[in-house]
């Protein structure tokens, strides 16, 4: 007899108790706090190198001066919100060129995805932003806490005299750090000289000020506070990261036909009939994210190698041969496996999915610096009047309004002549210019600048053969040698 038909009330007992067990458990746990362990070796001095690098750009590159002329900012990278510019060095963008930023982030979004497709996550692990200061903040915490046993040992005691001075001193060093992050940031927006004197006599705006204690408070909670939950929780990048590996990117592995099978080891023993691995969980100690990367590649991974430097002290000392912990591909772990020899690093470099990535990244740069080259310092925009589409006059003639900006980008005044083309007979007037005829104007653009004008273009009204003519606006500027010539219509009945 069947064991559900013969005891049912054990059945749904049992069903009772597995639903209490699952509404038991919560849906959400406290974070385990993570003590990273210092370590040494080749992938911690480069990452030393990397954030020595990477925070020098950061904090120095607003106090760079790029001289532009009178009138101009000074600064070499200045984004110039309240006058509408970005100032990158030798280039000015404007308002309207924002397409020259947009091909830059494309750019940078190519580059990311073929360094990914390359070295896994390695924009993670060296150079991003949470990386480069949780990296700063956990020095400063090992230098006033000690490493990892001691701040264990810390964090356990019963508040005292010593450890209050100690938690006190690593957060005021946090909270400067991340003062000098807030303000640099803003830098890159108001004049760094000007920032700095204005944050010490108080003679910034409080849009500022805010602005500076935003980032300050920011860079605190997420490096000193949050740390390795941004990167397994707030940051989308390990989401869909795995879209861009395939089997010969380059990640952190471990070489799991060497370490296994894992255990314990003593000086002498043989080590014959098992892996390189003793199983010490040094990797496991050093990792940013508390992650066990004998597991396999996991979301909470960030690629900083650290595990390498760990283990390889430990093979080291236990005579075995470095590289149990190290980049490697998918399709090396399978040929070393199977006792092959691995595939070449050209192979590994170039294959498909690199060669468009760099196809695209070499058009789209060539593509930007051709447009900026080229690219003209004068531009006009000419606006018909909407309502009313034309008058007529007295006479019987017939007269278009039009608004006319014009920008120059160039750092010189321009003295440009303005004529109508496409009308014969036609007369010009534009509201504020001198004029010698008739049929032409004279502009005084200032550099640097937008000017708008008024224009009135009348013809008589047997010139007209349809109720719109097509018409051009031509600007003479005849020191620079420029001619240019603008489309726009003339209406009539």
């Amino acid at each position: 007899m069947n064991t559900t038909q013969a005891h049912p009330e054990v059945v749904q007992s049992e069903d009772v108790l597995s639903r209490q067990e699952q509404r038991s458990q919560p849906l959400y746990t406290g974070r385990v706090k993570v003590y990273p362990k210092a370590v040494s070796g080749r992938v911690r001095r480069v990452k030393w190198a990397v954030l020595g690098l990477c925070l020098a750009l950061y904090y120095l590159l607003p106090w760079v001066r790029w001289d532009r002329g009178p009138n101009l900012p000074d600064q070499a990278v200045l984004l110039d919100l309240p006058n509408r510019r970005f100032y990158l060095f030798w280039i000015e963008i404007w308002p309207q060129e924002i397409y020259y930023l947009t091909a830059l982030l494309i750019i940078a979004s190519f580059t990311l995805f073929m360094a990914t497709s390359i070295g896994g996550r390695v924009w993670c692990g060296f150079t991003c932003p949470q990386t480069v200061w949780t990296d700063l903040f956990m020095k400063v915490e090992h230098w006033i806490e000690g490493d990892r046993n001691a701040r264990m040992r810390l964090d356990a005691q019963p508040m005292s005299g010593s450890k209050l001075t100690r938690k006190l001193a690593k957060h005021a060093v946090w909270l400067l750090i991340s003062l000098l992050t807030g303000g640099a940031w803003i830098m890159y927006f108001v004049d760094a000289p000007h920032l700095v004197t204005g944050f010490v006599t108080g003679g910034l705006d409080p849009v500022t000020y805010f602005f500076i204690f935003l980032f300050t408070g920011t860079t605190y909670m997420l490096a000193g506070m949050a740390r390795e939950q941004v990167c397994t929780y707030m940051c989308p990048w390990p989401r869909f990261q795995a879209a861009l590996l395939d089997e010969d990117s380059l990640v952190v592995t471990y070489r799991q036909w060497r370490g296994e099978p894992r255990g314990k080891h003593k000086k002498g023993q043989s080590w014959e009939g098992r892996g390189d691995c003793i199983d010490c969980k040094q990797c496991v100690s050093v990792c940013p994210t508390g992650i066990d990367i004998r597991d396999g590649i996991q979301l909470e991974c960030i690629g900083c190698g650290l595990c390498i430097d760990a283990c390889d002290g430990v093979m080291a000392k236990v005579d075995r041969p470095l590289g149990l912990i190290a980049f490697d591909s998918e399709r090396n772990q399978r040929l070393n496996a199977a006792g092959l020899p691995p595939v070449s690093r050209r192979s590994r470099l170039v294959r498909p999915r690199t060669i468009i990535y760099a196809f695209l990244i070499t058009g789209i740069t060539l593509a930007l610096l051709t447009a900026l080259t080229l690219r003209s310092q004068l531009d006009v925009n000419v606006l018909h009047d909407r309502n009313p589409l034309f008058v007529t006059l007295s006479d019987g003639s017939i007269r278009n309004g039009y608004t006319i900006h014009v920008l120059n980008m160039g750092q010189e005044e321009r003295q440009m002549t303005l004529t109508v083309d496409g009308l014969p007979g036609a007369e010009i007037t534009v509201v504020g210019a001198e004029q010698d005829d008739a049929v032409s104007a004279r502009l005084n653009v200032t550099s640097d600048a937008v000017l708008t004008y008024r224009v009135f273009v009348s013809v008589p009204a047997d010139v007209l053969d349809e109720n719109a003519t097509d018409i051009a606006f031509v600007f003479d500027d005849p020191d620079a040698g420029l001619v240019s010539s603008h489309d726009s219509v003339f209406r009539g009945p």
